[in-house]
């Protein structure tokens, strides 16, 4: 974005912060403005997709320090914080334009006057330009910026992918700040919540200079069987009494939509996770996880006659067992 640019648009009252605003409060005043006007969220609607594009600008200046920096010096030039000294008629305080007037041959804005064009090219010194000589910036660097060509800068994006898309990775379309639609691939075993940065997706560079980068955030939906522990599947299967202390062979679901068998020893107390080998999230470059299967003892609700005398006889045959003198024993140690 051109510096004239900046002289034209409040970019702090854009996103609704403070001039002294933190990092942190103006990412965060960007995501709810960016959330509710995006173009998912407000299908034809042109005045909130002109918002959009609008906060997803002010958000690419303010989030990077070295533009905000810049910003802040242009914007203070014109509004009062920061004060030129010409030598001027009267001896007083020279203004923005008075600066430019004394340095092209005027005193005190009596001189001829003096335009300056905002495009730049042949017969015309641009804004930037013009500020870069003064301050030590090459051409079209910008104020206060190093000299030669600047980077892009980079651009916002967020997408939304189901528990099983996040796993085993997904190409989707995604809408940036700057309004632009693009195409890309998340990588399996995504997180939700994390920021993927997708190298030159962002904004042109200057004369030849590189591209930013796109942020993307992702949000995972949950899933109603699975969990996710880093790259470890997670599922809970209800077992009965009988197959707990018995032992049995337990089928269970895997999330490509097959089946695994999985051992359970006679006598698995009810939390305990048996793990099978390899069949979790498998980001690129990496192992894959394991499934983690915790057993949940189910205790039936309702128990027929048949099954009600079984019980009191199994009660009867271990009366002399107490589960609890552990904890008895040890709640009265000091």
């Amino acid at each position: 974005m051109a510096s004239q640019d900046w002289l034209n648009k409040d970019f702090y009252a854009l996103l609704g912060v403070s001039k002294d605003a933190s990092d942190a409060e103006v990412k965060k005043a960007y995501r709810k403005l960016a959330k509710s006007l995006h173009p998912d969220r407000n299908p034809e609607d042109k005045a909130a997709e002109t918002r959009f594009k609008e906060v997803g600008e002010a958000y690419s200046v303010l989030s990077d320090p070295e533009q905000r920096k810049q910003y802040d010096a242009i914007r203070s030039m014109t509004s009062g914080g920061a004060r030129f000294t010409s030598a001027g008629r009267g001896g007083g305080a020279g203004g923005f334009e008075d600066v430019f007037s004394t340095m092209f041959g005027g005193a005190g804005g009596a001189g001829p006057n003096v335009r300056f064009s905002t495009g730049g090219g042949a017969g015309g010194a641009s804004f930037e330009d013009l500020l870069g000589g003064m301050f030590g910036g090459g051409a079209g660097g910008g104020f206060g910026a190093p000299r030669g060509p600047r980077r892009g800068a980079d651009v916002e994006a967020s997408t939304r992918l189901g528990f099983r898309q996040a796993v085993t990775g997904e190409t989707v379309q995604l809408h940036s700040s700057d309004g632009r639609t693009i195409t890309v691939r998340i990588p399996a075993g995504v997180k939700d919540g994390q920021r993927i940065r997708l190298p030159g997706k962002g904004r042109p560079g200057d004369d030849g200079a590189p591209a930013g980068d796109m942020v993307v955030t992702v949000q995972v939906e949950p899933h109603p069987v699975f969990g996710r522990d880093g790259d470890n599947l997670t599922l809970t299967v209800p077992v009965t009494f009988a197959e707990a202390a018995l032992g049995t062979t337990l089928e269970v679901p895997t999330l490509e939509g097959s089946t695994v068998k999985v051992k359970l020893p006679a006598g698995t107390p009810g939390g305990r996770v048996l793990r099978v080998k390899g069949r979790g999230v498998h980001p690129k470059g990496k192992p894959p996880g394991d499934l983690l299967v915790k057993v949940e003892l189910v205790v039936p609700q309702r128990l027929s006659d048949e099954a009600r005398e079984a019980v009191e006889a199994f009660q009867k045959a271990t009366a002399g067992q107490n589960p609890r003198a552990d904890l008895l024993a040890k709640a009265k140690e000091s």
